[in-house]
């Protein structure tokens, strides 16, 4: 769903067949990275996870020598852009899935702003503080369900407490840094309690993907999803 969201975001922004400058902070194994590589743009992913970015490397060695050209991996933290990059280096600068593990995340997002060049696009993904009710309660979980109206942190998937975000929060930070929010997107609305090794036939996932594509779109369906994602403008 995120890479859809994106792919549209960047079609309505920039000019059909333009090779784009993407900055991928905190881009795990690759995937968004080698996906966009392919899709013809130039891609740099910086991953302060050692194997992590142990596993970005190995996929990207599978793949032909063209795309492996117009990427660049590099270790660091999310939090240090300026020691690796100049001021406007990037057209389009993703950061899915990181803030969760920040605690305090306006510095970096100030940081990964000044990295886009101007009209340039700041893509986030984080976890929705303003639902964190939804995954335990409809999981049965009561007592977890009520806890959570009183908190931003929650226990994710690898057992970890990390931290969401609120969206109204989250406005505020991407005016004051002058990347003032463009669109946004829930994920996850219906399936954030379905594990990520369930598989579905071809078209039942067709009819899911399209489920969680409308409500993403659509409030107040959106506002209740497990995920957001921001989608903000350099000025």
């Amino acid at each position: 769903m995120v890479a859809r969201q994106l792919d549209e975001q960047i079609a309505g922004r920039f000019p059909v067949g333009r090779r784009l400058r993407i900055l991928d902070v905190g881009m795990g194994q690759g995937t968004q990275a080698l996906r966009l590589a392919r899709a013809g743009h130039s891609v740099t992913g910086l991953e302060a996870d050692a194997e992590m970015l142990a596993s970005a490397r190995a996929a990207l060695a599978s793949e032909p020598e063209g795309i492996r050209e117009r990427v660049r991996l590099i270790e660091g933290d999310g939090r240090e852009t300026g020691v690796h990059f100049l001021p406007g280096s990037f057209d389009v600068v993703l950061c899915h899935g990181v803030l969760m593990y920040v605690e305090e995340p306006d510095p970096m997002l100030a940081g990964l702003a000044r990295m886009l060049a101007p009209g340039g696009l700041l893509s986030l993904l984080v976890r929705n503080a303003d639902a964190l009710a939804m995954r335990p309660g409809l999981a049965g979980d009561f007592g977890a369900a009520l806890t959570a109206f009183d908190t931003a942190a929650y226990t994710n998937r690898l057992g970890l407490t990390v931290r969401a975000d609120r969206l109204d929060a989250l406005r505020a930070t991407l005016a004051g840094i002058a990347a003032p929010l463009h669109a946004w997107y829930g994920v996850r609305v219906f399936t954030d309690n379905v594990g990520n090794d369930v598989e579905l036939p071809a078209d039942e996932l067709e009819r899911v993907l399209t489920l969680e594509d409308r409500a993403g779109r659509t409030d107040p369906y959106r506002g209740v999803a497990a995920l957001l994602h921001l989608c903000g403008v350099r000025g």
